[in-house]
């Protein structure tokens, strides 16, 4: 256990470090980097707390156990009693360290942007993109969190062809960010005659909503034009160039956006997406530069990955890359995620564990 105890002094450095550095005027003064440290410290907080204990506790255990060498029977006996009582408090605590001490994804923390799209099926495949905005528009109101349209484009037959709004609350990304990929539901379509089971598919995107501290995009590299905006959205619209369209020129990335009301909207929306794709590419790059595609990462996050079946006639809902199968399809669809998620959270605290070997 003393790589255990190591890691605990150290971060019990970084913690009086980062203490230090909330009392300085240019820190005090800036309040990006308020919020970053400040965050950074109530992250740290609970393992310093442990550590705190952990060494109350081994100072006990180790006064107790040099009365054990004395003659005094009484002062044995007290010895014995002191250490039957830490001893157990000790092992406990330790197994709660090594939990505190599993890396934790920088991002848990952030709002998240997510895109739904239908994928096969047509109109069965857009109504699907419906179902599911749903679905996690009622798992966010159990979680407290607010939801905003940025992009939609509904479906002549019902659903989405597309979808893309934010998630703001406590911790959002740590919950969702195992929801990109394919999501594939099986079930008899309202169009269906014959009565036979369709297989559908809609696609799910899941990213952080990129912060000014995380990432700092320079305007030299932005392309932006406006146009007139197209379909649906009223006719004041499309009297004017109140659409947006930003390309970042280093990695390709190209946002549109011309759901909003004005142009000023619209470019608003057009970079907080920008900003939330480029952050995510440059994020993938430098984990496969560093080699950091581990084994703790629950599946690839990657749009063409099929992670869940939503099969209606059996009520049954499986996640492929964990194996979990629960027959509670009815509940899940009325946002009731948590067993599919806790499911997934355990394991990815399974892996890293096993990853970290401390």
């Amino acid at each position: 256990m003393d790589a255990i105890r190591s890691k605990l002094a150290e971060i019990e450095k970084q913690y009086q470090d980062i203490n230090h550095q909330l009392i300085q005027d240019d820190v005090v003064s800036d309040p990006v980097k308020l919020t970053k440290l400040s965050k950074e410290e109530a992250r740290l907080k609970q393992p310093v707390d442990a550590w705190n204990e952990l060494k109350s506790l081994d100072e006990r255990i180790s006064q107790a156990e040099e009365m054990l060498k004395e003659s005094d029977e009484e002062l044995k006996e007290m010895a014995r009693m002191e250490l039957e009582e830490c001893e157990p408090k000790r092992e406990a605590l330790l197994e709660r360290i090594q939990h505190l001490l599993i890396p934790r994804d920088p991002d848990d923390d952030h709002d998240v942007i997510m895109e739904i799209r239908g994928g096969a099926g047509g109109d069965e495949g857009n109504i699907f993109a419906g179902d599911l905005y749903r679905m996690y528009t009622k798992y966010a109101e159990s979680k407290g969190w607010k939801i905003q349209v940025m992009e939609a484009s509904p479906s002549e037959a019902g659903g989405f062809s597309q979808i893309i709004y934010s998630v703001k609350g406590t911790d959002v990304y740590s919950f969702l960010k195992f929801e990109s990929g394919v999501h594939r539901v099986q079930r008899v379509p309202k169009t269906e005659a014959q009565g036979r089971i369709h297989t559908s598919t809609a696609t799910v995107l899941c990213q952080p909503e990129a912060e000014a501290a995380d990432i700092e995009i320079d305007p030299k590299d932005l392309t932006i034009e406006t146009h007139r905006a197209s379909g649906a959205g009223g006719q004041h619209i499309n009297k004017t160039d109140s659409a947006v369209r930003i390309v970042h020129v280093p990695t390709g990335i190209t946002v549109n956006c011309q759901e909003g009301r004005s142009q000023i909207e619209n470019r608003e929306t057009a970079m907080r997406l920008i900003r939330a794709r480029v952050y995510e590419e440059y994020k993938r790059e430098r984990e496969e530069a560093e080699g950091k595609i581990r084994r703790a990462k629950i599946g690839t996050g990657d749009r063409s990955e099929k992670i869940r079946t939503y099969n209606y006639p059996q009520n049954r809902v499986t996640d492929h890359r964990i194996g979990l199968t629960i027959t509670q399809l009815d509940r899940i669809m009325e946002g009731r995620l948590d067993a599919v998620i806790d499911g997934l959270l355990a394991e990815e605290e399974k892996r890293k564990l096993e990853e970290t070997q401390l």
